[in-house]
Order: C-alpha cells, then sequence, then structure tokens
C-alpha cells in the first residue's frame, strides 16, 4: 500500500473497527476524533451473527463475551394486549446456523472494547476535519488545529453528518418522521423481562418500542419510537420527556407500560438516513459506516454494517493498490448496503402498519443477512 498511513476520521464504531482490523493485517493507520476523550453516548446494540463473526477473528470475542448477552429469541408481541405474535429462536440456534452468536452490548462497551484493542499512539483526539486535498496518490486531510496530514487512504468514518462526505458530496439526510427515545434502567427493576434473556418488540399503529438486556444483564436498554412530522431542534438529540413517552403508550401493553414507569431518564433522538448513492470514493478518500450509509435502526443492523465495511475495508487495502482496492471494497459493499437502507425503510411501515410478521419472509431476511462472510465471496 505504500509507507503512507491510513487516515481515519472518526472514532466511533465504524472507524475503531477499522483501525483494529487494519492493525490486525499489519497494515498502519492513524485515528483522528473530535472529541476530547473516548466515550460513547445510547443505550443497545444488536450485533447478529454478520458483524460478530468478524469482530471475533479480530480478536475481540473474550472482551465481548464478557460483556454481553446472548438473548434467546426475539419476540414481537401485539402492542395493545401484549400477545406474542411471532418469535424467533435465537441462542444456540444462531450459533448452529451461522457459527456465530447474536449479542446484545451496551454501547459503551462496544466501544471501549474497539479503543482497547487500538494503538493509543495512533489516535489524535480534540481535532476536527475541515477539508482535503487530493495529490495523486496521496490525500491530505486538514484539521482545525492547523494540522495537515498526508495519507495513502482517508476513510471518513465520521456518521451521517460527516465532514470527509461533504467534501465531495452534498447531499443533506433526510428527516424520517420518526423520533425515537432511549433509556437503560436496572435489570432488577423489570424482573420479568430479566427472567429470560430476550428481545421484546411491542408493535402498534404508528409506533413501536424495543427492549433487551445489556451489561451482562445488568441493565434494561430500551428504545420507544414516536412519529413526529418535523425536527426542530439544532441537535439530533436531546434530554427527553418522561411524561411523553409515557403518554405516547397510554393505553399499550402493562408489560410495557411498567417498563416506561421503571425509567429515571431519556433522551430523544430524530431518526435520519440518507438515499443510496453510486459512489462512496473520490480519489484516495472514501466512506464507511453512517457516513457512507446512514440508515433507519428498524432492522438493527446500522453498526453491524458498520462493522462488515470495516472488515472488508482493511481486507482490500491489504491485498491490492490503493486504486483496486477501493473499487473492489465499493463493489463489494454497495449493493448489499443499499438493500439494507432499503429493508430498513421499508421496515418504518411494515412494523406500524398492524399487519402481523411473515415468518417465512422473516427466516428469509434473517438468512440473507446473518449468513454473510466476506471471506467466502
Amino acid at each position: 500500500m505504500g509507507e503512507q498511513p491510513v487516515g481515519i476520521v472518526g472514532a466511533g464504531i465504524a472507524g475503531l473497527t477499522l483501525a483494529v482490523a487494519l492493525q490486525r493485517r499489519g497494515l498502519s493507520y492513524h485515528v483522528f476524533e473530535q472529541a476530547p476523550r473516548f466515550g460513547e453516548v445510547g443505550a443497545g446494540i444488536q450485533l447478529a451473527p454478520n458483524a460478530t463473526r468478524l469482530l471475533y477473528r479480530l480478536g475481540l470475542g473474550d472482551a465481548l463475551d464478557a460483556v454481553a448477552v446472548r438473548p434467546h429469541a426475539i419476540e414481537l408481541r401485539d402492542g395493545r394486549t401484549g400477545t406474542v405474535m411471532a418469535r424467533t429462536e435465537l441462542g444456540e440456534r444462531c450459533v448452529a446456523e451461522y457459527g456465530a452468536p447474536y449479542l446484545a452490548v451496551h454501547r459503551a462497551d462496544l466501544h471501549q472494547i474497539l479503543a482497547g484493542a487500538v494503538d493509543p499512539a495512533a489516535v489524535t483526539l480534540g481535532v476536527r476535519c475541515t477539508g482535503i486535498d487530493q495529490d495523486g496518490e496521496v490525500v491530505t486531510a486538514a484539521f482545525d488545529n492547523g494540522r495537515r496530514d498526508r495519507f495513502a487512504v482517508l476513510a471518513g468514518a465520521d456518521g451521517v453528518r460527516s465532514a470527509v462526505r461533504s467534501t465531495f458530496l452534498h447531499d443533506a439526510p433526510r428527516y424520517s418522521g420518526h423520533t425515537i427515545f432511549r433509556g437503560l434502567i436496572p435489570a432488577e427493576r423489570l424482573p420479568q423481562l430479566a427472567a429470560e434473556p430476550r428481545i421484546v418488540l411491542w408493535l402498534g399503529p404508528g409506533q413501536h418500542a424495543v427492549a433487551y438486556p445489556v451489561a451482562g444483564g445488568k441493565l434494561i436498554s430500551f428504545g420507544a419510537t414516536m412519529p413526529e412530522a418535523e425536527w426542530g431542534a439544532e441537535s439530533w438529540s436531546e434530554p427527553g420527556s418522561l411524561s411523553g413517552l409515557r403518554e405516547a403508550y397510554e393505553g399499550w401493553d402493562d408489560g410495557l407500560r411498567d417498563l416506561l414507569s421503571q425509567a429515571d431518564e431519556v433522551s430523544r433522538w430524530a431518526l435520519h438516513d440518507r438515499d443510496p448513492i453510486i459512489g462512496w470514493t473520490h480519489g484516495t478518500a472514501t466512506l464507511i459506516g453512517d457516513a457512507a450509509h446512514p440508515m433507519l435502526p428498524f432492522v438493527a443492523q446500522g453498526a453491524n454494517q458498520a462493522v462488515e465495511d470495516a472488515y472488508v475495508l482493511a481486507g482490500c487495502l491489504a491485498q491490492a493498490p490503493v486504486p483496486e482496492a477501493l473499487r473492489r471494497y465499493e463493489r463489494l459493499r454497495r449493493p448489499r448496503t443499499d438493500e439494507v437502507q432499503e429493508i430498513s425503510r421499508r421496515n418504518a411501515t411494515a412494523l406500524h402498519d398492524g399487519s402481523r410478521p411473515d415468518p417465512a419472509q422473516q427466516q428469509r431476511q434473517q438468512r440473507w443477512l446473518f449468513g454473510y462472510d466476506p471471506e467466502e465471496g
């Protein structure tokens, strides 16, 4: 790949996974993050076998097992009555069928594991990328502290509001018309949910809620969506109103109402995505994760697709000259992420239109999502 390292803008899940994957391949890198310290906000993340098999290959399996929960199943419930409409077994079935587990983790735990696996000397915090310049086979990144660094490849892993993306694409994120309340509750307050580790979704007209254990079973992570025509706040997240959340789910299943009554605080997030685009790469700068394909959380694949991107990009860079490697990366990744973005948008309707789940269709979708292995394709 040459003497220049890979520059990574953004130290979230996508950027740090890429750093770990490059490190495992013996390739040099440097990560830049605008936050002054490592830290991740949010609640839970579902890691499906398509991501966990890759994280285990990167040597992170023991650390993940120490903090993750292996849910036994996904239950879809009628939001009003609590009746179980469908149950998909996970647990040992996932390991037997896909060779990797389905995990539920606290986002902060996953971030800490990734941050602990990278070389601290290859990370610079508290700097913001302000622009890039292409010069033949080298790309230069400029930062707000006056620093300018040269790289063989620059990977924009800086999220849906990506500064790297904005240097060569000028599209705007799309507000979905949905917001989501997120929070964490000590598991001992919810013994019925904590009794069997599982992911429970309550589905109803126009909105839904989800809950599952994280942090080794010590916490219950939950999310509850609401339709909202406009998002007027400057930030995409803000403290949420507990009374507003509980009012929005008035008349729903008692189990969900009990869960919401146990929350001490919530945050509220506007849900954005972007339309798929025909190219993520400009010269030797490219995009991964939400910077490339931000998607709605209605198929629980955003973090999983970021892990896939990072693993594939590192592999391509290890195996071919940069121009060919970036072409191959996009060829391998864009058709899949385009489809996952589309599934996420379809689910924004399917989860909220009152229709009953189709078990056969769910199984086909799971096989396509969970069975993905870049080493076999």
